[in-house]
C-alpha cells in the first residue's frame, strides 16, 4: 500500500512526521529516501521532537557520528545517516540489529543497507513539489502492520 501526500512547506513535513510519531512502536523501521536537500533530516528531527513531546529538543544530525540515540518514552529512537558508508558490513558496527528490535529506526540513505534492509518497514520518498518549499512525499508500507497504520493515516492516497 502507498499514499502520496503533497506538502506545501516545512510545517507540513513536521505535521506528517508528528502524525507518524504518534503511532510509533518498538521495532518500527522508517527508511528515508531522497536527494540532498529534500528534507530527510528535517523530517527525522520533527519526528523525534514530536515523540519527545518537546519542540525544542536538540536533534543533531548524525552525518558524522552516523547514529544518534534518543532514550524517549514510550520508545527509544535511533537516527542513522548512512551516507558516508560504502559497504553494508559497516552497518553492523552501528549495532543496527539492536535498533531494529528495541527502538524506532529512522534511516537516511537506506540504499547502503542492501541485504540488511528489513522486510517490514515504511519507505518514505521525498521529492520536489511544484514550488521551492513544497514536497511530494510518498509513503510505501511494507508489511501488514504498516499497511494498517498507513490506511488509518489521513492524506491523499496515490
Amino acid at each position: 500500500m502507498q499514499k502520496t501526500i503533497e506538502i506545501k512547506d516545512q510545517a507540513g513535513t513536521e505535521d506528517l512526521a508528528a502524525r507518524l510519531a504518534a503511532v510509533a512502536v518498538k521495532g518500527d523501521v522508517i527508511l528515508m529516501h531522497g536527494t540532498l536537500g529534500m528534507g530527510k533530516s528535517a523530517f527525522c528531527r520533527a519526528y523525534i521532537r514530536a515523540l519527545a513531546n518537546n519542540p525544542h529538543e536538540e536533534v543533531p544530525s548524525p552525518t558524522f557520528t552516523l547514529v544518534q540515540i534518543y532514550d524517549l518514552e514510550p520508545v527509544p529512537v535511533w537516527h542513522f545517516d548512512l551516507y558516508r558508508l560504502s559497504d553494508p558490513e559497516e552497518v553492523h558496527e552501528l549495532d543496527i540489529e539492536d535498533a531494529f528490535s528495541e527502538a524506532v529506526s529512522l534511516i537516511e540513505w537506506p540504499d547502503r543497507l542492501e541485504y540488511l534492509t528489513p522486510e517490514t518497514r515504511l519507505d518514505i520518498y521525498i521529492e520536489p513539489g511544484p514550488t521551492p518549499d513544497a514536497r511530494q512525499i510518498k509513503l510505501v508500507a511494507q508489511g501488514d502492520e504498516w499497511v494498517k497504520r498507513l490506511a488509518a493515516l489521513d492524506g491523499t492516497a496515490a
